[in-house]
């Protein structure tokens, strides 16, 4: 009888190792490709005289930011980051309001009423297929010069806000920025316990939650309670001259660039909510019909929640797309970013790193986004069991 004899394969040649050797190779590819570019960037600069440091932060800007107090002597760090400010603000706010009339108009597209149903449909392939440049031309043409009054003739809306085509004045918190976040802070804190509350009173008798509702409640009742208890106050905008006072004013350019991002958005947005519905399983709607749900509370406890789930991904790239598509403000003079990176070298500061600055600082915002929507993915799949 013939013994058998068993070779054994080299660690070397095994799968696992050679995975990883043909990885390491990659990556000291990709490592020596960027060597060599810079090597030739920093030899071509040293040549022409570039500067390829970062000293020129500390240099004056040498120009003002609209609406804000920022002199043309503050070094140009203090102008990249109040760019960076007024990128994120024009996208928290967008991002926002692109959900709400994203989710509204996906409903809505799905409507039994023919005439919702159709203006849903008109809107969203009218707006997706309009370049998002030329929209945001039309939203400044149209609605901030061609639709709001003169100053002199400026709509007051019973003293808490007044709109003209200098902007739109509104009545705001008098007072520190870490009070007021300390204050919305609370009010978010008690809105999530509350929530969860009803939520598990909800699993324990059988009732609706209403969480939405508990939660807003117990936000207007924190905040409202800690506005009295730390004596805020709030200043009422008024016309003066050619121009106006108190509250907070928003600059055109801003709700331009706002009501383009929004608009456009949603019309994206729209599209994602509606498949997301579709893809629940019809007996979800059956079920709801059967325990003699209504139609709003068949859509919002039943079909909504489940379709969300399926529909935070895409949504999650329309959002990054909302924060990259912000630098298209630059076109109507909106101070982002982008706008202040490029004056900044027309100013005088060295291109390359002043742009390479400014592609790290969108990145970084991008991959924060990514995180917090992959989290909220994770927390909220579905799992099948």
């Amino acid at each position: 009888m013939t013994a058998t004899v068993t070779t054994r394969v080299p660690f070397w040649r095994t799968i696992n190792v050679l995975k990883w050797i043909a990885q390491l190779v990659v990556v000291a590819i990709v490592v020596a490709i960027v060597i060599w570019l810079y090597g030739n960037y920093t030899e071509n600069a040293a040549n022409q005289n570039i500067p390829t440091s970062f000293d020129f932060l500390d240099n004056p800007a040498g120009f003002q930011i609209t609406g804000n107090s920022l002199s043309q002597s503050a070094p140009v760090r203090d102008a990249l980051l109040e760019g960076l400010l007024n990128t994120l603000r024009v996208s928290i706010v967008g991002i926002f309001a692109a959900t709400v009339l994203g989710t509204l108009v996906g409903i809505a597209r799905l409507s039994s009423n023919w005439i919702v149903k159709k203006l849903a449909a008109v809107y969203v392939e009218a707006v997706r297929n309009i370049p998002l440049a030329l929209f945001l031309t039309a939203s400044v043409l149209v609605v901030v010069l061609g639709v709001f009054p003169q100053i002199t003739d400026a709509w007051d809306l019973a003293g808490l806000a007044i709109i003209s085509n200098r902007g739109v004045a509104v009545a705001w918190y008098n007072g520190s920025g870490a009070g007021l976040l300390l204050l919305v802070a609370l009010g978010a804190l008690a809105w999530y316990l509350v929530a969860r509350w009803r939520g598990r009173v909800a699993d324990r008798t059988g009732a609706l939650p209403r969480s939405g509702l508990w939660g807003v409640g117990a936000l207007v009742v924190v905040v409202g309670a800690g506005w009295v208890l730390f004596g805020y106050s709030y200043t009422l905008p008024s016309v003066v001259g050619r121009g106006t006072e108190g509250g907070i004013r928003i600059d055109p350019s801003f709700f331009a660039l706002f009501l383009a991002l929004t608009i456009y958005t949603a019309s994206h947005v729209a599209e994602i909510v509606r498949g997301s519905i579709q893809a629940v399983a019809r007996g979800q709607g059956e079920a709801a019909d059967a325990i003699a749900l209504s139609g709003f509370q068949r859509m919002w406890y039943i079909i909504l929640p489940q379709a969300m789930r399926i529909a935070i991904p895409p949504i999650g790239n329309q959002y990054l797309n909302l924060i990259k598509n912000s630098s298209l403000g630059a076109a109507i003079g909106y101070y982002d970013l982008t706008l202040v990176a490029q004056t900044s070298v027309g100013n005088g500061s060295p291109a390359v790193p002043v742009f390479f600055l400014t592609m790290a600082v969108y990145i970084s915002v991008s991959l924060v986004v990514s995180a917090f929507v992959n989290l909220a993915n994770r927390r909220t799949m579905l799992v099948e069991r």
